[in-house]
């Protein structure tokens, strides 16, 4: 079941289109993160303005460098020790989509702890974009059934994994660190 989801998401990602999936915090909107078009047809779907990013997500910290050109030693330390999920904003932004950079050059990437994203991100072998599934303005969906006709509707997948799960989710917290591994909370 989970193999298969993962194989029809992967399809759809691959060919450009965008997935209504489950994270390890919220459900979230994705594509394949170094595609400009997928990514914009995500804005255009949350009814976003671009100078608003959105985080990727990665299934190893090993794969940091690959997306950000210098990674502080704090944030491997962070990852390992964070009790809940954490996003980490860090300048020096590459090898993704424009469209997921902000204007101060950085990205904020979340090392993701669910396996239907984990199997996932591995097969696509690039991060994958994580935005909440909500138009933009409205609240978070807390769960499956909180997602409005509107985001079900425009993306091109619903995976089916985790839709009966009522458990309220939150967002991750989100710290920003810069090269000096000075951080600090813009989430809790």
């Amino acid at each position: 079941m989970l193999k298969e989801e993962v194989a029809k998401a992967l399809k759809v990602i691959q060919d450009g289109g965008i997935i209504l999936y489950p994270t390890d915090t919220i459900w979230g909107i994705g594509c394949d993160a170094t595609n400009s078009e997928a990514v914009k047809k995500i804005y255009a779907l949350k009814q976003r303005e671009e100078a608003k990013s959105m985080i990727i997500l990665l299934d190893t910290d090993n794969k940091l460098q690959s997306y950000v050109s210098e990674v502080p030693d704090i944030a491997y330390d962070l990852i390992e020790f964070a009790e809940k999920p954490l996003t980490l904003v860090m300048p020096g932004a590459k090898n993704i989509a424009p469209e997921l950079i902000a204007a101060d050059g950085s990205v904020g990437i979340r090392i993701v702890k669910h396996s239907f994203c984990e199997q996932l991100i591995q097969r696509l072998r690039k991060p994958l974009v994580s935005t909440s599934a909500n138009i933009s303005g409205q609240p978070s969906p807390k769960n499956f059934n909180d997602v409005s006709p509107e985001i079900l509707e425009g993306v091109d997948y619903v995976v089916d994994v985790d839709q009966h799960d009522t458990t309220e989710k939150k967002p991750s917290t989100i710290m920003r660190l810069s090269p000096g591994g000075q951080f600090e909370f813009l989430r809790r």
